[in-house]
């Protein structure tokens, strides 16, 4: 059964190709997958500013995503940008992100788990995510090694040294059995690690992919998405009609960079 998912890579950028490449090694033969970038905005979200500024423009990407008959979406970034709010918006598509993805993949390969992130500025966010998903008592430690999302791939292999180096920490002083990769920028790296350090090292932009393949699979199949009573239940649309929110938030004319989703370029459809 084919499923649709949309990868949101929620920072503005020129160019996705890189990414795009990367995931369709990974997607399967039956996914048809689409990923866009944001048409305005930073181009990394270091900052909780940042996160802030692009965050309307994810959830009405969201909202679209589900108008055009997507399955699941991603929202590609580790910080997990918004996830609550677009599932609640979402009525019936399946929403992941990738830490939440992560550690949980990482929680059924080992005891303790070490997240691999690139600027300590970055740590205090991610773990409060980590404990609401309730994994405290599997988090084994935060690791950095100095470098910002933009600067992963300019020296790539003093960049697989540090990783490597604070793995190996990781594994020999934390207890680690598994180590996650605490950004979606560090496609690519964890086949050396692994082969390196001796323990699964987990790919973020992997692993929210699968995910969100499975997900997909279980709406499909078997109708299981998010609840709808309690966390999740949806804005009444009475409110949106009665308060003009999109006519004040500008939700519906397609002034906030609509998810190009229609693009061919970008649209890979089953093999």
């Amino acid at each position: 059964m084919k499923r649709r998912i949309l990868y949101i890579h929620p920072v503005y950028t020129q160019s996705v190709a890189d990414e795009i490449q990367y995931l369709e090694e990974y997607r399967q033969p039956d996914t048809e997958l689409t990923l866009v970038p944001l048409s305005r905005g930073p181009e990394h979200l270091e900052y909780r500013y940042y996160e802030a500024l692009v965050l309307v423009d994810i959830l009405q990407m969201i909202k679209e995503a589900e108008r055009q008959g997507f399955d699941a979406a991603v929202i590609g970034c580790f910080y997990d940008v918004g996830l609550q709010a677009a599932r609640e918006v979402a009525e019936q598509m399946a929403v992941i992100a990738p830490c939440e993805a992560s550690v949980r993949i990482a929680s059924t390969l080992g005891h303790k788990f070490s997240i691999i992130v690139g600027r300590r500025k970055w740590i205090p966010e991610m773990m409060e995510n980590v404990y609401n998903y309730g994994m405290k008592e599997r988090l084994a430690s935060f690791k950095s090694v100095g470098l910002g999302v933009l600067e992963f791939h300019q020296d790539e292999e003093e960049t697989a040294r540090r990783f490597i180096q604070v793995g190996r920490e990781a594994v020999e002083r934390d207890g680690a059995e598994v180590l996650v990769l605490g950004c979606t920028a560090t496609y690519g790296f964890y086949r050396e690690l692994q082969a390196k350090l001796g323990v699964p090292v987990i790919d973020s932009m992997i692993a929210s992919l699968k995910t969100a393949e499975f997900a997909a699979e279980l709406k499909n199949r078997l109708g299981w998405s998010h609840s709808k009573i309690g966390g999740y239940e949806s804005p009444p649309p009475a409110d949106f009609a009665a308060w003009r929110l999109e006519e004040q938030y500008h939700l519906s004319d397609g002034r906030i960079g609509r998810p190009r989703v229609e693009t061919p370029s970008q649209t890979h459809k089953p093999n």
